[in-house]
């Protein structure tokens, strides 16, 4: 395995390699190599995960599984990451950008996950986004968004191991201002910002407004024409798909508008005739 990227050439690259503007959001214990494959003919990106890492997210994890949830419990999270990288590295029919979505209660496992996430030119995402109580109460998800600093100090450790870092986010949550905290976390390194815009579409666009120089990737409810369009017509740089992942008829319309819609930028802008 090669040496890390240089991180610069990764980001500057990022936008051009997203192509199309769709990605495929993780699912827990679903979102692995296979499903990033089967998954690559329509988007232009797949974020694997949820993984676990530390102890306390592990324990979490698997109280979740104690009652019906599914779950990646691996005996090594960072073997599994590099192992499915792997896979995906080798592999002509995987998407043109690999992220890993991991949830962790301390900073280490962070550093060394996204160390190998750089080795592979991949995107390490912190999940600052599950809400499960079994997840916050371990100090995972949601809690982050709270804890403005922690998620800084994982932010800039995933930067300074050499990986392109994207934060998942969640709209509506009590107490927090995702425009506030938006270029906080640019500040820190954040390339990429994943918002869970929930009932609170509009959102998106002020995220865009407060940290321009993210790529702001929007999420909940794509499925179709109108709410991709509404998305990127609020400045988002990509839509994800949650839920209907491994349906490829969602997968293909949801492409295809956003094709439609890139391609209609295109002519405004003047970079082609009609």
């Amino acid at each position: 395995m090669s040496g890390p990227p240089d991180r610069l050439t990764v980001d500057a690259d990022l936008h051009a390699r997203f192509d199309p503007r769709v990605a495929v959001a993780s699912l827990s214990g679903e979102s692995d190599a296979s499903w990033a494959r089967a998954a690559a003919p329509h988007v232009g990106a797949a974020f694997l995960g949820g993984i676990a890492l530390d102890a306390d997210a592990r324990a979490a994890a698997r109280a979740l599984v104690a009652r019906g949830r599914n779950e990646f419990l691996p005996d090594d999270p960072t073997a599994f990451v590099d192992r499915q990288l792997a896979t995906l590295a080798d592999a002509p029919d995987a998407p043109p950008v690999v992220g890993v979505n991991v949830r962790s209660a301390t900073l280490a496992p962070i550093r060394e996950v996204a160390g190998v996430c750089a080795d592979y030119g991949a995107v390490l995402e912190v999940n600052a986004h599950c809400r499960q109580e079994e997840l916050c109460a371990a100090g995972c998800g949601e809690t982050l968004l709270r804890d403005t600093e922690r998620l800084r100090r994982y932010v800039a450790a995933a930067g300074d191991a050499g990986a392109t870092t994207s934060v998942k986010l969640r709209a509506e949550v009590e107490g927090v201002d995702l425009p506030t905290l938006a270029p906080r976390l640019v500040d820190a390194g954040a390339d990429v910002l994943h918002v869970d815009a929930m009932d609170s579409e509009a959102v998106v666009a002020d995220v865009v407004d407060a940290a321009p120089d993210a790529v702001v990737v929007a999420n909940n409810g794509v499925r179709d024409r109108e709410t991709v369009r509404e998305y990127l017509d609020y400045g988002a740089d990509a839509v994800s798909v949650g839920r209907p992942s491994d349906d490829p008829t969602v997968l293909r319309r949801v492409r295809a508008a956003a094709d439609e819609w890139a391609a209609e930028r295109r002519v405004e802008n003047g970079e082609v005739t009609p």
